[in-house]
């Protein structure tokens, strides 16, 4: 028996969507964020790109817990002197809510040349559109226990009328 090294030339990437709507900020990012640094994969190697392909769409829709949506603050540094922004979570999601979501994501990636990489393959968009549907995307979805569930097909099987809560 012997361990398989994968090379980097033979990495089959795969294409997934994630739906926004509706998701807590920090959970989205956490499964986007695996899914990109390839934790994913059977074959994960930390010191190879291994990650697939991810699209995030309805970023305007994220939530956030608490009082976060209120008290969260986006600093920026222009590069002059006195050039420190600041953009309350509020008015950054009405501007721009696809920053938010690739910041959220892009700081859980390592900081290095290959987590700049794995974050070149996330793709997020405002509206429920985006244009790689050429690559034929899978649509991803999350349990309540936030592990990765891949949806194959909503098949919604009925019920057996014996096994019905109505006495």
């Amino acid at each position: 028996m012997s361990t398989t090294i994968p090379s980097g030339k033979d990495i089959k990437r795969k294409w997934y969507v994630l739906d926004a709507s509706g998701k807590t900020l920090g959970r989205l990012a956490t499964q986007a964020a695996s899914v990109l640094a390839g934790k994913t994969n059977p074959l994960y190697t930390p010191y190879i790109d291994m990650g697939d392909h991810v699209v995030i769409i309805n970023a305007e829709k994220i939530v956030l817990t608490g009082l976060k949506s209120d008290q969260k603050l986006y600093r920026r540094y222009t590069g002059f002197p006195g050039g420190l922004r600041e953009e309350s979570f509020i008015k950054l999601l009405a501007r721009r809510p696809e920053a938010i979501v690739e910041q959220a994501v892009k700081g859980m990636l390592p900081k290095s040349k290959l987590g700049r990489q794995m974050a070149t393959k996330l793709k997020v968009y405002k509206g429920g559109q985006h244009p790689h549907l050429a690559q034929q995307p899978v649509a991803m979805d999350f349990h309540a226990s936030n592990a990765p569930k891949v949806l194959t097909s909503k098949v919604m099987v009925p019920a057996h009328p014996a096994h019905s809560l109505e006495g």
